[in-house]
């Protein structure tokens, strides 16, 4: 057996645990009250219009009485754990009072059960089913911690002596019915603790869960925050290097010194591209704000298309359309390094003059971007980790370029925040394509 089961939990959850299981016991309460007070009015109902065909009820005056009795008091409960649930959505804190109502209605319960099965026969153990229906409802609906449990127990016993006694039964049959009922108080035990142990394991992994992504969390953040920093403070450093390899250019120099210093200005601004990435990738995970534009998606692709035939000399990037007009909702400066960053992957795989296509498509509600090249393609092996950041999945380009590995990490995270997603398609000596999905604004 659990030591749940036995137990209450470790000082260190206790307090939060019964805080947690009141909130659920009160609002079984509510429901159970409700039930009972709807089954109670259709018995009303019935014993109206049908007073003799009722179960013999005709035998037994106390049946009319019980009824009022079960109405009143379960309208009074339902009313009442109204005004706790309120009171506890307001303060999430357990109280005495509380547990002292719950206390009250689950000994309520099982006294209607048991009172109810006096009443149906004259016989008790020949009648408990609805005893029985009672404990079971109990054990299972509401969480007792052990003590609580154990007096419910001597309290429905000490309850159903009582009724032996007024029912006037013959003694023997009152030690038959008393075996009866410490067997179903036996079981009512046992089914309430191993209920107490299945809730409060299920509670502790729901808080560790908590723990563990609130750990996660502030990982994450630690890990942002010192890659920004790291990031930030290489910068000064490499361009005082940058600005000393340019001065020593200013002399006469050999071509050997040339070479190095031609070096130099290459590994600075690899370090810049790298640093760039660094801050840019912990700006996208620490950032909330982001500002969207309902954007014409032709214009846009044609403006970066521009762009990199007067920045960087490209001649084969052409924009494919087939959808008039297109638009997404885009934030400008996130989105341009998008297609920046797919663009210059593609041109750096592919050979020169290999056309590179922007195609624009339409799959309603969805607006497709496709970036297709006809380059050296993606190992197979590395399609399932490329959009991860530091992946190995980085390769340098034909040129030998080198790759930091979050460019595309980058991407992924950019197109998420426009709630759209990306994938990919490629075959190694045949090219990729890069497709983007964003909702049609």
């Amino acid at each position: 057996m659990n030591k749940a089961q036995l137990k209450s939990l470790s000082h260190k959850y206790r307090a939060d645990w019964r805080n947690y299981y009141t909130g659920q016991n009160l609002a079984a309460v509510h429901i159970a009250a409700l039930v009972f007070l709807l089954l109670n009015g259709v018995i009303r109902v019935l014993y109206e219009v049908f007073p003799l065909s009722l179960t013999r009820a005709e035998n037994f005056p106390e049946f009319n009485l019980t009824n009022w009795v079960f109405l009143a008091s379960s309208l009074i409960y339902y009313l009442l754990s109204y005004v706790l649930i309120d009171n506890y959505k307001r303060n999430k804190k357990a109280t005495a009072i509380m547990s002292l109502f719950i206390f009250s209605f689950a000994l309520y319960l099982i006294c209607c059960g048991m009172f109810s099965s006096f009443i149906a026969t004259a016989d008790p153990k020949n009648g408990l089913i609805l005893y029985l229906i009672a404990l079971t409802t109990v054990s299972i609906l509401w969480v007792f911690e052990y003590y609580e449990t154990i007096l419910l127990i001597v309290a429905a016993e000490l309850l159903f002596t009582s009724l032996l006694i007024w029912g006037q039964t013959d003694p023997t049959e009152i030690v038959y019915n008393q075996i009866v009922s410490f067997v179903l108080l036996g079981g009512f035990y046992l089914i309430s603790r191993y209920f107490f142990s299945y809730k409060a394991n299920y509670y502790l992994q729901v808080i560790e869960i908590k723990e563990k992504n609130i750990e996660i969390e502030r990982g994450s953040d630690f890990k942002s925050q010192l890659l920004g920093t790291v990031a930030h403070d290489l910068r000064n450093p490499i361009a005082a290097v940058e600005t000393l390899a340019m001065m020593m250019e200013m002399d006469e120099i050999d071509e050997d010194l040339q070479d190095n210093l031609n070096m130099i200005k290459a590994s600075c601004e690899q370090a810049r591209l790298i640093i760039d990435e660094l801050l840019e990738s912990a700006r996208n995970q620490n950032t909330d704000e982001f500002t969207t534009v309902r954007t014409d998606l032709n214009q846009f692709m044609q403006g970066i298309i521009e762009k990199w035939e007067n920045q960087k000399g490209s001649k084969t990037i052409e924009l494919v359309s087939r959808v008039l007009p297109a638009y997404a909702e885009l934030n400008h400066e996130k989105f341009q390094r998008v297609m920046d960053n797919l663009i210059g992957n593609a041109l750096k795989f592919s050979r020169e003059r290999s056309k590179i296509e922007i195609v624009l498509l339409k799959n309603s509600p969805h607006i497709i971007i496709e970036v297709i090249d006809h380059g050296i393609g993606i190992p197979k092996e590395k399609l399932p980790v490329i959009f991860e950041a530091f992946t190995k999945a980085g390769r340098p380009g034909l040129k030998g370029e080198q790759s930091t590995g979050l460019g595309l990490s980058i991407v992924k995270q950019i197109v998420e925040k426009h709630n759209g997603t990306i994938e990919v398609e490629s075959e190694e000596g045949k090219g990729s394509v890069f497709r983007i999905f964003l909702p049609e604004s």
